[in-house]
């Protein structure tokens, strides 16, 4: 368990022990990025940045600048469907079964109100992040894992690792061979029924990551509502039930599986193919798949 979710960490080596040795190095390193980003961690550099909303500019170092500036970038090519300043929201949806009812509108206005990718002021010549209202708070949910995946392989890359994969929870990140030689092979589970799968695909990009609303949602008057919420509405996305992103780094394919879930079918695939060494599967909520231009399915 890191980073509140389960790392599951495989790599192709000649023994048992050298490759312990190694899944060892990974782990520490997805550690070390974990007290980087965490917000509930108090001496983080993500925690001095929440605690000084509307106080002051906070100097990070420039992974954790970069970080940010990245996420920036694909808060604007997503026009906000991702947003790391949703971490201000409150609490006012449970996905457990515990809401029947759609929250007040006034409380989910109020609620958003601190919310918005624009207002980060970032000031890359002093290296500094400021949220200028008070409240105002950022979160790496939905990119965290992603990053802490690219991170883990580069060390056992650098380390002369010539295959493995880094599975952060579903976020998938591959490189080389399997011992036999043949490509690394991932199911797409099946969001109608979840203990099936409907499509294998061999990976030639290194990472896929999927979103989907099969095991956190609510049902308010009948209607099915994801456990993702739209940063710009508070309200949860409908209309799609997966969404499964390949791209070159488990960070950008983390933070646009988030982002063409809120988006919907229409608004998500054309996003995703304008972008390079980018695809895409989506499914509708009534189980119709759709994938980008580039890929193709072989379906059980």
């Amino acid at each position: 368990m890191l980073m509140g979710s389960t790392f599951e960490l495989t790599v192709v080596m000649e023994n048992e022990k050298t490759a312990a040795n190694y899944i060892e190095q990974a782990k520490n390193e997805i550690i070390r990025i974990e007290k980087l980003i965490s917000s509930w961690d108090k001496d983080s550099e993500t925690a001095k940045i929440n605690s000084n909303a509307g106080i002051e500019p906070i100097k990070v170092s420039k992974e954790l600048f970069d970080l940010i500036d990245r996420a920036q970038k694909i808060s604007k090519i997503t026009s906000g469907a991702f947003d790391i300043t949703f971490a201000a929201i409150d609490q006012i949806w449970n996905f457990d079964g515990g809401v029947s009812e759609m929250p007040d509108l006034g409380v989910i206005q109020n609620s958003i109100s601190k919310i918005g990718f624009h207002k980060l002021e970032l000031n890359k010549k002093k290296r500094t992040v400021f949220l200028p209202e008070k409240g105002m708070k950022i979160g790496f949910g939905g990119i965290g894992k992603g990053y802490a995946a690219d991170q883990a392989k580069k060390i056992l890359i650098s380390r002369g690792v010539k295959g493995g994969i880094i599975n952060a929870s579903g976020d998938m990140n591959t490189w080389g061979k399997q011992p036999d030689g043949s490509p690394w092979t991932i199911g797409i589970i099946n969001p109608m029924n979840k203990e099936k799968v409907f499509s294998w695909l061999s990976l030639e990009h290194d990472a896929v990551v999927t979103s989907g609303n099969y095991e956190k949602f609510t049902l308010i008057d009948g209607e099915r509502f994801s456990h993702i919420v739209d940063p710009r509405t508070g309200i949860p996305s409908k209309g799609i039930i997966s969404s499964t992103i390949f791209a070159n780094k488990a960070e950008l394919a983390d933070a646009l599986a988030t982002a063409t879930f809120v988006m919907g079918v229409d608004s998500g695939m054309f996003l995703i193919n304008q972008l390079p060494n980018i695809e895409a599967i989506l499914i509708d909520d009534n189980g119709v798949i759709y994938k980008s231009k580039n890929i193709e399915i072989e379906k059980n």
